[in-house]
C-alpha cells in the first residue's frame, strides 16, 4: 500500500512537472512571437510544447488506467475474500493450532504469520516496532521449533497441499489416510 501511494505521488509530481514545463514553454513561445523571433525558432518551441503536452496526455491516461486497474483488483480481492471467508478462517485456525503444537511464543507466532504473509524482516520490525535483529532471532526460533530450515520451508509447510492440482491433492489426501490407517 505504501508503494502504491509512493508511485501515485511520483506520477502526480511528474504530471505537475510536465504541466509546468508546458506552461513555461507556452509562455516563452508567446513572448518570442510578440518579439518577432524567427519562424524556425518558434516552430522548434512549438514542437517542444507539443511533445510536452503529449507527455502530459500519456501520463494522465496511464494514471487513469492504473486507478481503474487498482479499483478492479480491489473489487476482485474483496469478492475472493468474501467467497472464501470460511476457508480462510479455517486455514487461520489451522495455522494457529500448528503454532501451538510447535510451542511458539506469542511474539514468534506473530513473526511467523508475518513471514507467511511475505513481509521482510525489516518490514516486520517496523510493524512490530522492534529491531530487525530481534525479528531475525524470533524467526530463527520459529524455524528451530518447527524443525524447518527457513522461510521457504515454513511457507511450503502450510501452502504445499493448497497449491496442488485437484487430482494430486486427492492422491496426497488418500496417501495420508492410508498411512494413518496402517499405523
Amino acid at each position: 500500500m505504501a508503494d502504491d501511494m509512493t508511485n501515485r505521488g511520483a506520477s502526480y509530481a511528474t504530471l505537475v512537472l510536465f504541466g509546468t514545463i508546458g506552461s513555461l514553454v507556452g509562455w516563452d513561445l508567446a513572448a518570442d512571437f510578440s518579439q518577432g523571433i524567427g519562424l524556425r525558432h518558434l516552430l522548434i518551441e512549438l514542437a517542444v510544447l507539443a511533445m510536452t503536452m503529449l507527455g502530459v496526455g500519456i501520463l494522465w491516461w496511464q494514471l487513469r488506467q492504473a486507478r481503474s486497474n487498482l479499483a478492479t483488483a480491489r473489487i476482485e480481492a474483496a469478492q475472493w475474500h468474501a467467497e472464501n471467508h470460511e476457508l480462510l478462517r479455517g486455514l487461520g485456525a489451522a495455522i494457529d493450532k500448528q503454532f501451538g503444537r510447535w510451542q511458539l511464543t506469542n511474539a514468534e507466532s506473530e513473526v511467523a504469520l508475518l513471514l507467511l504473509k511475505g513481509l521482510s524482516h525489516k518490514e516486520i520490525a517496523t510493524v512490530r516496532n522492534t529491531s530487525e535483529r530481534t525479528i531475525r532471532e524470533q524467526a530463527r526460533g520459529v524455524y528451530r521449533k518447527a524443525g524447518l530450515p527457513g522461510r521457504s520451508a515454513l511457507s511450503a509447510f502450510f501452502l504445499e497441499d493448497l497449491l496442488l492440482p485437484d487430482s494430486l491433492a486427492q492422491d496426497a489426501t488418500q496417501q495420508v489416510a492410508s498411512a494413518a490407517d496402517a499405523h
